[in-house]
């Protein structure tokens, strides 16, 4: 597998994203969920990506599971923290530091390890000075709870911020061929800009750009209809890019990367990942699976070769949409 290098980690350039496996899609079974872990394992996928608020504490107890008996220091663990939840489930922004100290101890204990890689602050606190958190992150790093600290949906001041009381390693946002430099995820306004704003900044401060969403929530696998891809159970019909009029935009400009990809014998998804993989700012790229067939298609893409040419041309395919 190919590899990429955040600080002193080195691991697989190809990540596995657990969102699914929390149940926020259709269809998701435990049991296949951990055989994929197990599976990503085995074909050298040795990121994961992992949140508390995914399924309310579930994807980390599964990830948990998934990866019990597979020695821990070939697997890289990324984690988030500050969106926390009450009984009824209502779930709200909280990065003060008695949330993050108690944050910390429940993730290490559903996913039962002794230490996390990478802790990312999964969306900003208007409520909670950058400082009061910064410092915190570094009291964790200090115990050995933590490798290194991620930010996740930041603007840039507020990394700015962050770095002048701890170390940042990672900037997570959303990224993909399609959306380069999105203002907003499921109607959720974005801070920053990807392509423009930050991956320059992560190259001028040694950080790795990790793009959540590589393959659109699916659309970029080319297995979308043109309507009808899921029911109101499912959190992507949440998304306005992938309903109504926004979505036939996204997917009539799919479709022609579909053909250019079809045209080089290559799957799209591969075209996709090796689009953002060949950007010396980005690292894992986060690929979403939750069963080991979509593992092992994931891991094909290590198997597949692209040209210069033919990025440059998916690229010139998306800019004529102007998808914004």
């Amino acid at each position: 597998m190919i590899e990429k290098s955040i600080k002193d980690i080195h691991t697989s350039a190809l990540g596995f994203g657990c969102w699914a496996i929390g149940g926020t899609w259709n269809n998701i079974s435990d049991s296949e969920s951990i055989d994929a872990i197990k599976a990503a394992v085995d074909k050298e996928i040795t990121f994961f990506d992992v949140a508390p608020v995914y399924g309310l504490g579930h994807a980390e107890t599964i990830l948990g599971k998934g990866l019990q008996g597979i020695d821990r220091s070939t697997v890289t663990i990324a984690t988030k923290c500050g969106l926390v939840w009450n009984e009824q489930k209502q779930v709200r922004n909280d990065l003060s530091p008695e949330s993050l100290f108690r944050e910390v101890d429940e993730s290490l204990a559903r996913m039962n390890t002794d230490y996390i890689d990478l802790y990312q602050v999964h969306w900003p606190d208007p409520n909670v000075a950058i400082s009061e958190t910064a410092d915190a992150l570094a009291e964790l790093k200090r115990l050995g709870k933590i490798r290194h600290v991620g930010v996740s949906n930041y603007s840039i001041d507020m990394v700015k911020e962050m770095m002048a009381r701890v170390e940042v390693a990672t900037f997570q946002g959303l990224y993909n061929l399609l959306e380069q430099n999105p203002t907003h995820y499921h109607n959720i306004p974005l801070q920053y800009r990807a392509r423009e704003e930050v991956l320059p900044f992560c190259q001028e401060h040694d950080m790795k750009y990790l793009p959540y969403s590589p393959l659109m929530q699916g659309l970029l696998t080319g297995n979308f209809k043109a309507s009808g891809n899921f029911d109101n159970r499912d959190d992507r019909s949440n998304n306005p890019k992938l309903n109504g009029e926004l979505f036939e935009k996204y997917f009539g400009c799919t479709e022609q990367l579909k053909t250019l990809a079809n045209a080089a014998n290559i799957p799209l998804a591969h075209l996709a990942i090796h689009w953002l993989i060949a950007q010396k700012e980005v690292g894992p790229v986060i690929a979403g699976a939750h069963t080991v067939q979509q593992v092992q298609e994931n891991a094909k893409f290590v198997n597949s070769e692209v040209t210069q040419a033919l990025l440059h041309e998916a690229a010139s395919i998306v800019a004529k949409w102007q998808l914004g």
